[in-house]
């Protein structure tokens, strides 16, 4: 299953963890090694989807001796320092693996990637094969500038179904569901939800899901636009109460501020019997598949969508989470590099062995018809649900550390830490984000 990764550019990398991963994964340039001047450097991360790309890139090699896609691999901080090395001295790869939103949109706006819109217009299938939602996240000014590669990972709400037999409670579908099985729960001494609070991104997935219930994806859009006030948007506003109402409930368990979301602390918490629910993305699937396999495989853990927000204006269906990692072209890419990654991207990428590659490592592909596929993966309730969920999703929406700049995702995991917290109140909260974004 691949995990969730650190989101956000980290520019202050020490030198000894660059120089380990350069000697680890090469040195660079679009030098392919192929020989023919036709091939395409690949750059992509290690662990994630790493054995699918290498198992790829073999297949493809095979009936593609003059074009060859070599990829090499790099771990995610590092990782990122290097590109943006790379790219802004125009020596970066042919092809580069990202996340969509603000970092991408920082690079197509220095003219770094190519438009992949002509190329998809003329491939109807090939466009049309992936779920149109997890577009968007590579999608500016109405031209598409990456394709994704691997596995959807929405946020969805897991719950202990033995604890929630304990308590009388059943998976809460509206807000109010919600806060009445907090108080269930509490009064049976059952800590309602886990949460690594310590990490601080945790928080944001609640933000997501409610300003979407409460005033729909539109809010988040204005966000991302720059919008003069757009973080005192009442639906903000109200999601913000709406948390510290959560939090005042004793919704979340004691001491969530100092567990870490990145060690399985927080799972830990739901199949251990120690807390009720937890808001997390498809990831932390297999992070109880692996803490306790048991309590998967007895049938004992349970997943439901956020819940509705009566009187709101988001649609039921809509998530938030990673819609998918990407591919992109580099713009400074000559003629013949972009030929070779265009027709790998299109025929290389998604293929019955791809696809079939990325299920056994537990991920979900956002293509279309893969029904049959799922029914005979591992764990194929849970693939099915997934890949129900994010299909028939009104709107997939990009986790906003990530959609936005980097400086004004930091600040946001600062300030909604804040609330969290009880240091800053809800009004004061989206103030300091206004403030942030015209900075």
């Amino acid at each position: 299953m691949t995990v969730r990764t650190p989101l956000r550019t980290t520019l202050a990398v020490t030198t000894a963890a660059l120089a380990l991963t350069l000697s680890a994964c090469g040195s660079g340039g679009r030098t392919t090694g192929g020989g023919s001047g036709g091939g395409a450097l690949v750059w992509a991360l290690t662990q994630g989807s790493e054995s699918t790309f290498r198992a790829s890139a073999t297949e493809w090699n095979k009936t593609h001796p003059d074009t060859k896609v070599t990829y090499q691999f790099f771990q995610n901080d590092p990782y990122k320092q290097k590109l943006r090395t790379a790219v802004g001295a125009g020596d970066g790869p042919v092809l580069f693996e990202n996340w969509g939103g603000g970092v991408l949109k920082e690079y197509v706006d220095a003219g770094k990637v190519a438009d992949l819109t002509p190329d998809l217009d003329q491939n109807p299938e090939w466009k049309n094969r992936v779920f149109p939602t997890v577009l968007k996240s590579t999608t500016f000014d109405g031209k598409t500038y990456g394709v994704p590669v691997n596995g959807v990972q929405p946020v969805v709400l897991y719950y202990n179904k033995q604890l929630f037999e304990k308590a009388g409670v059943r998976p809460p579908k509206t807000w109010d569901d919600l806060l009445a099985a907090v108080a269930k729960l509490t009064a049976r001494g059952i800590d309602p939800l886990a949460m690594g609070g310590a990490s601080k991104w945790p928080d944001l997935m609640w933000l997501e899901y409610l300003v979407d219930r409460v005033g729909g994806p539109e809010v988040f859009a204005d966000i991302a636009a720059g919008k003069k006030g757009a973080w005192s948007d009442p639906a903000v506003l109200k999601a913000a109460q709406m948390i510290r109402q959560l939090v005042d409930a004793g919704g979340f368990a004691k001491g969530f501020t100092s567990v870490s979301a990145d060690t399985g602390q927080a799972e830990a918490q739901l199949y251990t019997g120690k807390a009720a629910m937890i808001l997390q993305g498809s990831w932390a699937f297999g992070t109880m598949n692996t803490g306790s396999s048991k309590f998967v495989s007895e049938g004992h853990l349970g997943w439901t969508g956020f819940p509705a927000v009566t009187g709101g204006k988001g649609d039921a269906t809509n998530v938030v989470g990673n819609p998918a990692n990407f591919f992109s072209v580099s713009a400074q890419a000559g003629a013949e590099e972009k030929k070779t990654a265009v027709a790998y991207l299109k025929d290389g990428v998604y293929n019955d062995t791809y696809v079939d590659n990325l299920l056994k490592n537990g991920d979900v592909p956002p293509v279309k018809d893969l029904d049959a596929k799922l029914k005979t993966a591992d764990n194929a309730d849970w693939v099915s649900y997934v890949y129900h969920l994010t299909r028939d999703a009104k709107n997939f929406q990009l986790s906003w550390d990530q959609a936005l700049s980097p400086e004004l995702g930091n600040e946001l995991l600062t300030r909604l830490d804040q609330l969290f917290l009880g240091q800053l109140d809800p009004r004061t909260f989206c103030a300091e984000m206004d403030k942030a974004a015209v900075k």
